[in-house]
């Protein structure tokens, strides 16, 4: 069947391919794309296997919901079971081979793929199928701190193999597209920047009772509140956090640290925490569907990551008021200017992440100001902004076609 748009026009074909659906940033990303675009292109999103995110029931009644809407507004959404995060040959081949005959089948105008596997099966299969136009947005790189310098080394130079049969390269951040260039893995030319964009509206002001949230977590009303939320895994830098809240608690003792999201290392860092003899102070909840209140709950946002391609994290803190501590790496400091809406710190740094939060507890005029300079800059990462430069990409390459 033909598609057409609200203006009887034929409607060009879309295929979005990405790893997994779920929570994180690059899915509701890509989710959030195939939504807002619904109405000018024929969307096809196909998607692997989430069971490696754990998912807790109430994200997969959220995904759920989620996949429901994009359905429900005209998107096909097409689960491939063999397509997995992790390298598995077999299934890796399967994924391939089910990718390649979705793309003949439905021979779409623009294949663009998401996050590293979904990008390497993707682009192959879309070439092989003789695909017209190929987009790829990795949604931050793995050339450093994910994995070890070899296995880092190996992905570098796939992705400097794959350059060659991609139209284009969506980087979510100018610091993201000047290491793809600096790498060598596209040129400036094939290269774009458009930012993920967040539903700011959502975090501008609390729509539930904070103090109730406050005292439902046992947060005491002289604590001020130090909280990360994302992914508990070594690349966001979690353990970093916590060993730097064991020198603040020294000085700063009603001070709670809180750990929103989940992850491989929660476990250690329950460990860890109750080894330092600082359990008491320090709150994992897990993920959670309430994020707009818990910002507004939380008086230093902190993200240690060693490797960021954006951070759309940042973007919600920023929209809530929140003065923000981040690392100085990948496209953090694209978002936050050192002592404009936030402190940048070197990654991995635990002394100087330990005096950032310190600074930050001594001086509330000083989160006052940063909080309030944050709030000013968030509209242009809003949902809208990414919406139209997709669609100007899209329109852009179709044309060159």
């Amino acid at each position: 069947m033909v598609l057409r748009s609200e203006a009887g026009e034929k409607m060009n074909k879309i295929f979005h391919i990405i790893t997994r659906l779920d929570q994180g940033g690059s899915a509701q990303n890509t989710l959030l794309t195939c939504l807002g675009l619904h109405h000018k292109y024929d969307l096809v999103l196909v998607h692997g296997t989430s069971r490696e995110s754990e998912m807790t029931d109430l994200e997969q009644q959220r995904v759920k919901m989620q996949v429901r809407e994009a359905r429900e507004g005209g998107v096909k959404v097409i689960e491939v079971p063999f397509l997995v995060r992790r390298i598995d040959p077999v299934f890796d081949l399967l994924a391939f081979l089910l990718i390649l005959r979705l793309i003949v089948r439905e021979r779409p105008s623009i294949v663009h793929t998401h996050t590293s596997k979904a990008g390497v099966l993707g682009r192959l299969a879309a070439k092989m199928a003789g695909a017209p136009l190929t987009v790829h947005t990795p949604h931050g790189h793995v050339f450093y701190g994910h994995f070890s310098p070899i296995v880092s080394r190996i992905f570098l130079v796939i992705e400097r193999i794959l350059a060659h049969i991609t139209d284009c390269t969506v980087a979510l951040t100018e610091g993201e597209k000047q290491d793809y260039i600096k790498f060598g893995v596209s040129q400036a030319k094939s290269t774009v920047t458009i930012h993920s964009g967040v539903n700011v509206e959502l975090f501008r002001e609390p729509k539930g009772d904070i103090e109730w949230i406050k005292r439902s977590l046992g947060i005491g009303k002289k604590e001020l509140v130090v909280g990360s939320v994302g992914w508990l895994l070594p690349v966001k830098g979690p353990l970093n956090l916590l060993k730097a809240m064991e020198r603040v608690w020294q000085t700063y003792p009603d001070t709670r640290l809180l750990f929103v999201g989940k992850g491989e290392l929660e476990g250690s860092l329950k460990k860890e925490a109750l080894g330092m003899g600082f359990s008491d102070r320090v709150s994992f909840l897990g993920w959670r569907d309430d994020i707009p209140e818990i910002m507004h709950l939380i008086d230093i946002f902190v993200l240690p990551s060693l490797n960021e391609g954006m951070g759309r994290v940042l973007v919600e803190a920023m929209a809530a008021g929140r003065p923000v501590v981040a690392s100085n790496v990948g496209g953090i400091p694209g978002l936050i200017s050192h002592e404009e809406n936030g402190l940048l710190l070197p990654p991995g740094n635990i002394e100087a992440l330990a005096e950032g939060i310190e600074l930050l507890l001594s001086d509330e005029a000083k989160r006052k100001r940063l909080g309030e300079n944050g709030k000013k800059d968030v509209d242009k990462y809003g949902l809208e902004p990414m919406l139209s430069k997709i669609d100007l990409l899209y329109s852009h390459l179709l044309g060159e076609r």
